[in-house]
């Protein structure tokens, strides 16, 4: 069963919550058995209604005006109807701002809800009018726990981009640094044989051109990242696509069924870019094994004459956009190395069911 995304949840909440306040208050005001309550203290009561119902659509886009507007009308309410010990309205109002504005913001908001709600005292126990104090503060709590974790998560995404980042950029490092190996072998080569092999000087000098294009082009892309220390030398070639089997395998082991397909011309990639693709493929494939609960994934690959595309599908039933706690930023780290290659990549869950990741990627350096 797929739960409801964030965004979801929030277009009701945008419905459900205006509506539903203002139709409490609505049944508030007609709530007079006698039949005494004269016309224009219900006129009066109706509109006060509809104000704070209406007032709450906007809470989370302006909720410094939202809490002022509902503390206001909700105060001449009370005055008017004083049996509404509970100003529910304020309650919503409160939450919302506590959960997207500062402390010091917040703060003077739950002052007004307090002294909203202690006007209870005037007409209600005193036991009524503390539980409504009570609730006043435990709903800016939540908003501000709310707000809190927002903070948190942040923190953690902004340094999850700057540890992919620095990752990236001693990835970049090292093929630019086996390009200039290749220009300085060639270099030596065509030094060799410049006399007696013209035509083979000519070749190592058409090699030397490539590999230097190809270094500007990665060094490009290394400027806009950050890179803090070294790594030791590695030991082996850099993955990339052509990889993409060996990468199976162990995930194969671990019940996750994988298919690669591949179209187009299969060519010759950037090494940033080919060690990229591996890895947003890598990353993508984890993240199904790990939080998908699926059981096949399908990874596609497009060679275009300008561009690389990656996608990979999967059957799982969780929503990996937001995944259980604890996870890492994977995401944000696909996201980060598409950036960093001028490219875009897109994630979110299929309607039919299951989790799609597509990437494109540029041959050519952003210029």
């Amino acid at each position: 069963m797929r739960l409801p995304s964030r965004t979801s949840l929030e277009a009701v909440g945008d419905f459900v919550i205006p509506w539903g306040v203002g139709l409490f208050y609505v049944l508030v005001v007609f709530d007079d058995p006698d039949g005494a309550r004269p016309w224009p203290e219900l006129s009066l009561g109706l509109a006060l209604a509809v104000v704070q119902g209406a007032a709450l659509r906007w809470r989370r886009r302006r909720p410094e005006a939202t809490t002022a507007v509902v503390l206001a009308a909700g105060l001449a309410f009370q005055l008017l109807l004083p049996e509404l010990v509970v100003p529910i309205a304020g309650l919503f109002a409160i939450w919302s701002l506590a959960g997207t504005r500062p402390l010091r913001v917040s703060l003077v908001g739950l002052a007004g809800l307090v002294a909203l709600s202690a006007t209870n005292f005037l007409t209600t126990t005193v036991e009524d009018t503390v539980f409504t104090i009570v609730l006043a503060i435990g709903a800016w709590a939540l908003g501000e726990a709310a707000r809190n974790r927002r903070v948190v998560l942040s923190e953690e995404a902004r340094r999850a981009v700057s540890e992919e980042q620095a990752r990236i950029a001693r990835e970049l490092h090292d093929v630019i640094a086996h390009s200039v190996s290749v220009i300085v072998v060639q270099a030596s080569a065509a030094d060799d044989v410049f006399d007696s092999r013209p035509d083979q000087a000519r070749a190592a000098l058409r090699s030397i051109e490539q590999a230097g294009r190809d270094a500007m082009g990665e060094l490009r892309r290394l400027l806009s990242a950050v890179r803090p220390g070294e790594d030791p030398e590695p030991t082996g070639p850099l993955p990339g696509l052509d990889r993409l089997d060996e990468l199976a395998e162990p995930l194969r082991a671990g019940g996750l069924e994988v298919a690669i397909n591949r179209e187009g011309t299969r060519t010759s990639l950037p090494a940033g870019v080919d060690l990229s693709a591996y890895r947003i493929v890598q990353e993508a494939l984890t993240n199904t094994l790990r939080h998908a609960r699926a059981g096949r994934a399908q990874v596609t690959i497009r060679y275009g004459h300008d561009a690389v595309e990656v996608e990979v599908r999967d059957d799982g039933q969780a929503t990996p956009e937001k995944p259980p706690e604890p996870v890492g930023h994977g995401l944000v780290g696909m996201r980060e190395r598409a950036s960093l290659l001028g490219g875009t990549l897109e994630a979110g869950p299929l309607p039919s069911g299951g989790y799609r990741v597509h990437a494109r990627l540029p041959l050519e350096p952003a210029r």
